[in-house]
């Protein structure tokens, strides 16, 4: 058995590598051809284009970055042809693989998609496309099986797969004294992203904050594959350390964290870190997402509780000032904290439904089988 497999940036690739170990625990010959990262290559994936090349954020990087996306695409199309997969599985990433899911349907390809795009988040409409062009939708946030109903689209829920890297997760017993960090101090993560556009907003904040805050360790999830010179303002400062590929292991021993909209957040909050959520971007993209998104909230966190759990500093609002008041609340505001805290356990029993790399493979084999 035969499968094509799409993910465009760093959480579609981990769970697309759970995805695959799991197809092939049950189909111990299947191949693994695609797009993808490190994770998925590791699990045994063929990989033709790795996600950094494709990693473009907002309306004003994509569309200076379109001659790009347009010849992937192209090269991912032709890819497919040659391979001719039982069944291409696209994961997330909405706006190259709606193209590339057309493509596979007008030539007969089997299409699955695991992890739905967030067709409910702006541009409803867009789900009339997916359920045409699409066979198979298994999704991971409970919400979305009932959006997708109001379409007339019977759609899997099949857990959450951060949940599942979670569970799996073994920490590093000596992440303190490897890192050098002092046990009575205060520890802070900060997770500015995995794009390099996302650094470059976030950045400048996170070292404001640190700046402002002498006396607590502020530790940086720093991703290895991007260049290293765009943390350089943290850098400079005294209280600030960096750990790389190894959030983890950070978010394990960390007593809050600024956290960079995404899914990161979800991830600091199953690990029962409070946490605020930061937001920026390019002027252009902010005005545009201001007169189409759909959702109240735009971290994981609050969209999954349908409340508000953790504050959200979004663009103007993402200030050193408001996000260091709001950090200081969590630090030091024992109800606050711990309301936050029962929130997300709230949050855990929502999402705890078993493995989603297990549950979507059985599924997956299973309708390829009928």
């Amino acid at each position: 058995m035969k499968f094509y497999l799409i993910a465009g940036e760093r959480s579609g690739d981990l769970h697309g590598s759970n995805l695959i170990k799991q197809l092939k625990q049950r189909e111990p010959d299947a191949q693994f051809r695609g797009f993808g990262g490190d994770y998925m290559h590791e699990a045994g994936m063929e990989e033709v284009v790795h996600y950094r090349e494709l990693a473009f954020m907002g309306l004003a990087e994509v569309l200076a970055n379109l001659r790009t996306i347009s010849k992937k695409i192209e090269q991912c199309k032709r890819d497919i042809l040659q391979y001719k997969p039982d069944v291409l599985v696209l994961i997330d990433y909405a706006g190259f693989n709606m193209r590339i899911a057309k493509f596979a349907k007008s030539n007969g390809i089997k299409v699955y998609w695991y992890i739905s795009p967030k067709v409910w988040a702006w541009n409803q409409s867009r789900a009339w496309k997916l359920k045409s062009n699409v066979d198979r939708m298994f999704v991971i946030l409970p919400f979305e099986k009932d959006f997708f109903k109001k379409f007339d689209w019977n759609v899997a829920y099949v857990g959450n797969p951060v949940l599942d890297a979670i569970k799996a997760h073994k920490p590093s017993p000596d992440f303190r004294e490897k890192n050098d960090l002092v046990a009575t101090s205060r520890v802070v993560a900060l997770l500015p992203g995995s794009r390099q556009q996302e650094l470059k907003k976030i950045i400048p904040l996170m070292t404001g904050v640190a700046a402002k805050m002498p006396d607590v360790q502020f530790v940086v999830a720093a991703v290895g594959n991007l260049e290293q010179e765009l943390y350089d303002d943290l850098k400079s400062l005294d209280n600030v350390k960096f750990v790389h590929d190894a959030a983890y292991d950070l978010l394990t021993i960390a007593d809050a964290a600024i956290v960079t909209s995404g899914t990161a957040t979800l991830e600091t909050a199953l690990f029962r870190v409070p946490q605020v959520v930061v937001y920026k971007t390019s002027a252009l993209t902010y005005w545009i997402a201001k007169l189409i998104i759909k959702v109240p909230f735009i971290s994981l966190v609050n969209l999954v509780a349908n409340k508000e759990v953790v504050k959200e500093m979004i663009q103007q609002k993402a200030s050193v000032e408001e996000v260091s008041a709001a950090l200081e609340r969590i630090m030091n505001d024992g109800s606050y904290r711990e309301n936050m805290l029962n929130e997300y356990d709230s949050i855990i029993g929502i999402l705890d439904t078993g493995s989603a790399s297990e549950n979507t493979a059985k599924l997956m084999l299973q309708y390829l089988k009928e």
